[in-house]
């Protein structure tokens, strides 16, 4: 049954609701499932695609998302592009299991996963959807809120497949699980909107390393939604990077909620498309866990990098920090809003924030946003934001001990951008996203000489 929605007064958003019902008949699923979509369908509905005059978006212009003619990617037949792009990626040369998806859909024959644990699942959400959904209904929609999310909504009413990972209590999967996703979309306006869910039971250890690559260059739009749920005393890291083609739009929601003295860190590199947008948002709810959110973006030209932060302390002896370096060049633009919320109950907690915008140009730009909001009486709360172009001291301290300009430059480039990858604790993974970062940096003129 499809709801009857009437839309909001808001550019797009008629579009997207009219397209519903085939989407639907075509992706009907277990009956627990459709009253979910609907739900995130009315939700999006009444929220619309947010404006610059919406608090949380007033620093990013989705207009031109808004104005695309949306319409859902579709399954295609998978041929050497796919297999190219992973083999010219630094991602070929990450060892563990391998999940690879092609507009938003899992290819088993790109894929690869090696004998895991009794217990351990790694497969198609669609799959697990088809065969045994019992434990996805219970997590599923559970973290990733729709209210004041519009994109989660619109991620929970449209979405089709993506990762389910599930780690039973006291299991350790030893190798990174990389999520891959290629989009080959070939018109303006392809929707791809993956869902990934990942389930850490107590005692587990985990690594997810979630990355988005491009075939083509069409002004597609990937809306991703990650739910992550760390049982008590988990070891979980999730690293995400977002590399897609220069004219796409990515907006993605991490959301997760974590338990007693668990030990999770996230992290999120942002290197391509025209406009990207992470909203992350974790609960905090056991007591003595300690949470890393740790991020880089690199821009040029006209892009914008948006990162939307939430931690919310919802129990006492918890410890956050929030570490993002945004290096931003040409007339490309970074957002940072950070904001920690602490609960009365949350004695005791320790909360830092930090952010830092590097300019190689003078036409660029950085908006930073860190907020602080307590209700709790004895915690340890900072948060500090910098924004400015490289140190003319440290250049001449530098050159002082007999380096060159270029290479002073260099030096404290990387070391700026190097200070977030060597938090990434899976060695693997950290010097897959280190020589991806380091290429990226050598290919811009400006980390040389400041006026090219």
């Amino acid at each position: 049954m499809i709801p009857n929605i009437t839309p909001k007064a808001n550019p797009g958003t008629e579009l997207v609701v009219g397209k519903f019902g085939e989407f639907a008949a075509a992706h009907a699923g277990p009956a627990w499932l459709a009253p979910l979509r609907q739900a995130g369908l009315a939700s999006f509905a009444d929220q619309g695609f947010p404006t610059l005059q919406d608090e949380d978006w007033r620093f990013t212009n989705v207009a031109p998302v808004a104005r695309l003619n949306f319409q859902p990617a579709g399954r295609v037949v998978v041929n050497g592009a796919e297999s190219k792009a992973i083999a010219d990626s630094v991602f070929a040369s990450l060892t563990g299991h391998r999940l690879v998806f092609v507009n938003g859909f899992f290819c088993p024959q790109l894929s690869q996963v090696k004998a895991v644990a009794a217990g351990v699942r790694m497969e198609s959400l669609a799959a697990a959807l088809a065969q045994d959904s019992g434990l996805l209904a219970q997590h599923l929609g559970k973290y990733a809120h729709t209210a004041q999310n519009t994109f989660a909504a619109l991620n929970q009413a449209f979405f089709a497949d993506g990762a389910f990972i599930y780690v039973p209590p006291g299991v350790e999967v030893a190798e990174p699980v990389q999520l891959l996703y290629i989009s080959s979309a070939k018109h303006a306006g392809e929707a791809i909107l993956p869902r990934n869910l990942v389930l850490a039971g107590a005692n587990s250890k985990l690594t997810v390393v979630e990355s988005y690559l491009s075939t083509g260059d069409a002004p597609y739009f990937t809306n991703a939604v990650t739910e992550i749920l760390a049982g008590d005393n988990s070891r979980v890291e999730h690293v995400k990077l977002q590399d897609e083609a220069p004219g796409a739009f990515h907006i993605a929601t991490i959301a997760g909620e974590f338990g007693r003295t668990s030990n999770v860190n996230i992290h999120s590199f942002a290197l391509g498309a025209r406009l990207s947008r992470n909203n992350i948002r974790v609960k905090l709810a056991g007591e003595g866990l300690e949470c890393i959110l740790n991020g880089l973006y690199l821009t040029r030209h006209e892009q914008l990098a948006d990162h939307h932060m939430i931690v919310e302390h919802a129990q006492p002896h918890c410890a956050s920090h929030e570490y993002f370096n945004g290096i931003l060049d040409d007339k490309s633009r970074g957002v940072f809003h950070g904001r920690i919320y602490v609960h009365p109950i949350a004695q005791k907690t320790d909360a830092k924030q930090t952010n830092k915008n590097l300019l190689l140009s003078d036409q660029a730009c950085a908006d930073t946003k860190p907020q602080l909001e307590i209700y709790a009486d004895d915690v340890k709360c900072t948060h500090g934001a910098t924004i400015g172009q490289l140190n003319a001291e440290s250049i001449f301290y530098l050159r002082s001990r007999g380096m060159s300009e270029d290479t002073a430059r260099r030096m404290l480039i990387h070391a700026f951008a190097g200070e977030i990858i060597e938090r990434i604790q899976c060695e693997p993974a950290r010097a897959v996203i280190d020589k991806l970062v380091w290429d990226r940096l050598e290919a811009n003129p400006h980390l040389l000489c400041k006026e090219s």
